[in-house]
Parts: C-alpha cells; structure tokens; sequence
C-alpha cells in the first residue's frame, strides 16, 4: 500500500460566472506541505493549463505558485481569479490583501460581488518590425486584415507580467476565421520574445465590449487560451501606451474572448495608474485527492 495524503482540489471556471464557461483553473487551497514535485503530478492529474496552490508566506498574506501539467510558471492570471474567487467563498473578507508569486508581491482586492482585480506588474512595451505576410500566414488570415487596422496601432510586444505579440485585425468575422498555423505561431512569438501572440479586433459581440481577443502559446502548451489574464493586461496597456482612444481612454475596459473555443468570458481592465485586471470565478467541482507521500520528503519553504 502507499503512504497518501488527501488534498482538497477546486476546479473553478474564472473570467465568467456560469459553469463551463470562462478559462477553467484548478485550485489547491491549502498546499502546505506538498513539495514541487507532488505539485506537479497534481497539476498533471487534473490536466487542466494551470493549477494554483496556495500556501502561506513570510513576505504578503499568501503565496501562490502556479504549474501547468508539464511545468512551473511564473504567473497565471485566471488561476489567480479563479483562487481568490474561491478564498472568497470559503470566507475571505471583501478588501485588499498582497500576493506573493515568482514575479513578486502583487496587490489583490475582492469585492463584496465577489469581482476579483489583480494588480498586474508595470508594463513594458517595445515595437517590433515583424513582415505583415509572415503574421498573416502564421494567423491563417488576410494581409489586408492585418494591415487595415495598422494605422494608428502598431506591432508589439507588451507585458504586465507575461510577454505577448499584440496584432490589431479589422474585422470580428476575420478574427473568428483564423485558421492558425501553431508552428508558425510558435516560431514567431520565439523570435520577438514573447509567450503568445494576443489578436484582437474593436469589432466586438458585445455592444458594452471594447474589443474582441484570441490568444495563441502553443510554445507553452497552449494552443489557443479561453481567457487570458495576463494578455488582456497587456493590452490595456499596449492600448493606453498608443492612444487607442485619443484623450478619452475608459475608466474600464471589457474584453471579450473565449467565444471561438465555446468557452466565452470577460476580463475587465483598468489602466489608470497601475494596470489591474479583474473578473468572476464559479467552482464547477469540489474535491479531493489523494497524493502519493513524496520519495525524497521534500520539505519546502514558505
């Protein structure tokens, strides 16, 4: 027989408020104790983009790390809505509160609706010279769609805690009918530096919507993300450094993604002083696991 231990396990859907919608998280509320490497069959277990772990901290009120089913990240901002969501179920007081995370300590506030915001780190932004053919045909679309929304916004790779590609398109029709070329999509955000490649179009669904989104990693195993957290960080930024609405820049934005993998949901952006993206978790499921004792009994630190 081996020696197990029992872990409780969340699967939450963040970015949304109704079940299997949103960008699916799985959470571990209480993971002290459990070393790297159990983390990490946890997280391949539930095989989901990323699993957040909780534990305690000596430098904010909590630390979390964050893995895929393969690796560690650095940061995860749907797992982070998706924990804090959850924190606030199980009784977390409506306020302000500090993260500890690989990229440093982060401010969270939670609402009494249960809205979380994420304050995300401040941003870096660089042009790059990247051919339009070459984007066009990594992206399955149009050169023309590429190039009729390059006016006024240019190529570029931003980050507010995570480096994307952020390429305006024209249309929402041309957006949905991407037909992306995975490779290609990996090779290029490799060659600009950067973890994916953010496409996006003012062409929304939504009338209150400030723009549509699709976000392709495969490089970090994710061919196309629901919802993305950190991107929709990037781009408020990108689209605050480029003027995207002249003097008159919304106290908030909404941005739309997820619809083209049937799994919609909505981030919320602000950029006035500090970039904060925000959103809504819903638990889908409520559970246990049980964890094979740890070969070496790692012991780790807070």
């Amino acid at each position: 027989m081996y020696d197990t231990r029992t872990v409780g396990v969340r699967l939450v859907d963040a970015f949304t408020d109704e079940p299997l919608a949103g960008n699916p998280a799985g959470v571990v509320p209480d993971a002290d104790g459990l070393s790297t490497a159990q983390m990490q069959a946890i997280a391949n277990e539930l095989s989901v983009s990323e699993t957040a772990f909780v534990l305690g901290s000596d430098d904010a009120d909590r630390r979390i790390r964050y893995f895929t089913p393969t690796q560690e990240v650095d940061l995860c901002g749907h797992a982070t809505i998706g924990s804090f969501a959850i924190l606030r179920e199980e009784g977390l007081d409506a306020g302000t509160t500090t993260l500890e995370t690989n990229v440093g300590v982060l401010e969270i506030e939670v609402e009494s609706d249960g809205t979380v915001w994420m304050t995300q780190d401040a941003p870096t932004i660089r042009e790059v010279d990247v051919d339009y053919d070459r984007i066009a045909d990594a992206l399955g679309v149009e050169r023309a769609a590429l190039e009729g929304a390059s006016a006024d916004l240019p190529l570029a790779v931003s980050s507010t805690g995570l480096p994307f590609l952020i390429v305006p398109i024209t249309y929402l029709s041309d957006l949905g009918n991407a037909e992306p070329d995975m490779r290609a999509i990996e090779a290029l955000a490799d060659d600009v530096d950067a973890t994916g490649v953010y496409v996006f179009t003012f062409d929304a669904l939504g009338a209150e919507s400030t723009l549509h989104g699709r976000m392709f990693a495969p490089g970090a195993g994710v061919p196309e993300d629901p919802v993305t957290g950190t991107a929709s960080g990037a781009v408020g930024a990108y689209l605050d450094r480029f003027g995207a609405f002249d003097d008159d820049f919304p106290d908030e934005l909404r941005l739309e993604q997820g619809h083209y993998v049937d799994r919609p949901g909505v981030v919320s952006v602000r950029v006035a002083g500090t970039v904060r993206v925000g959103g809504r978790g819903v638990t889908v499921l409520d559970g246990t696991i049980a964890v094979p004792a740890d070969e070496d009994d790692e012991i780790l630190e807070a």
